[in-house]
């Protein structure tokens, strides 16, 4: 069998680079929304409202009991038909759809924002209750005490952890192919099936991946070594 790696690449190649623009957005988009999700549920789940925290350990254990593509299809395919009907109660005749891309950003948020509140919520606890203590005895109330003295350290001592996640959902995106997201494994997908290259076209999508993942990687490595030489 005739390998055309050089001819695959000179083709393929242009589209790859559209398609690195679109899961370098998604995953930043995706990785930032899902921190913001994080740092509310785990505050949620630490709450002392007993029926928030366990309508939030409730959810959390529904995405994590699910799988990730089965989310991206619900939040396509299934969320604008429920917002359409919600609203036709109302008598709004709506035709709600949402972008792939959007849906993808939706989640990864919801997603990773749910494991990692977990990895937040347990390095909160992890805190020496001596520095809640000292703040209080300081004069702080409870949120200041949490936000100005436990927070800092436990976000923190969870940056490698979010290294690892950040390195998983840039490899992720790829599910969001079957959504139509014109990222790197379905422009691929689609260049196989019309070149007949496809050894060629997924060694040269693995080698993409690995470019984009191990410089991640490094640098989260790097962060981590920073910080463990400021402290």
């Amino acid at each position: 069998m005739e390998l055309h790696f050089k001819k695959a690449l000179d083709t393929l190649g242009p589209s790859l680079w559209g398609g690195i623009g679109i899961v370098l957005f998604i995953t930043l988009a995706g990785f930032a929304c899902a921190l913001a999700v994080a740092l509310l549920v785990a505050v949620g789940r630490l709450s002392k409202i007993k029926i928030l925290s366990r309508i939030l350990a409730i959810i959390i254990e529904l995405v994590r009991g699910t799988p990730l593509l089965v989310q991206f299809f619900y939040i396509y395919y299934v969320v604008p038909i429920l917002l359409n009907s919600i609203l036709s109660l109302f008598g709004y005749d709506t035709n709600i759809q949402l972008e792939a891309s959007t849906c993808g950003i939706i989640g990864f948020a919801i997603n990773y924002g749910c494991y990692m509140s977990e990895v937040i919520r347990s390095a909160i606890l992890a805190i020496d209750s001596g520095q809640r203590e000292a703040g209080l005895a300081l004069g702080f109330s409870e949120n200041k005490v949490l936000f100005h003295f436990i927070m800092p350290p436990a976000l923190r001592n969870s940056v490698p952890v979010f290294g690892n996640y950040l390195v998983m959902l840039i490899k992720d995106t790829s599910l969001l192919a079957m959504i139509s997201v014109q990222e790197l494994l379905l422009r691929t997908k689609t260049y196989a099936s019309q070149t007949f290259l496809t050894v060629e076209a997924y060694t040269i999508l693995a080698l993409v991946y690995l470019c984009l993942s191990i410089p991640l990687s490094y640098l989260s490595r790097m962060v981590e070594r920073m910080l463990k030489r400021a402290r």
